[in-house]
């Protein structure tokens, strides 16, 4: 077992493999819901990133930064902002909730996972960046 996932928690071989295939499955299914949906493919293009400038709070520390990453990077405010959506009949609201779910999908999907308070490099799903041994 890899010492450095049981140091952070992360997971690893088959659990991780499918934890990343279900963010390429749910990056497939908001991007089709959204082009079903008849989004404009400027709006997505303009806010798909938008989560990642979370990333900024690191210039604080570790820990916040963590914390403001993983609060734009969880399923739980676009799932609600989803559901508001549909239950108002507002299209934006509803598009702005597919695009963040694809986009935290994508990051899935790459190994980006929710963060430690060690540092940006330390996810649920294992290392990233140069200290990951990929």
């Amino acid at each position: 077992m890899d010492d450095r996932a049981v140091d952070t928690g992360a997971v690893t071989g088959g659990v991780r493999a499918l934890l990343r295939l279900e963010g390429l499955a749910l990056f497939a299914a908001m991007t089709v819901l959204y082009a079903t949906w008849g989004g404009s493919w400027w709006v997505y293009a303009l806010l798909f990133l938008v989560p990642d400038l979370s990333f900024l709070a690191y210039l604080v520390d570790a820990k916040f930064g963590a914390l403001v990453y993983n609060a734009a990077h969880s399923y739980m405010a676009p799932v609600a902002l989803m559901t508001l959506g549909f239950g108002l009949a507002a299209p934006l609201t509803l598009s702005i909730a597919l695009i963040w779910l694809a986009h935290i999908g994508i990051d899935r999907a790459l190994g980006y996972g929710l963060k430690y308070s060690a540092g940006f490099g330390f996810t649920h799903l294992g290392r990233i960046g140069r200290q990951s041994g990929a």
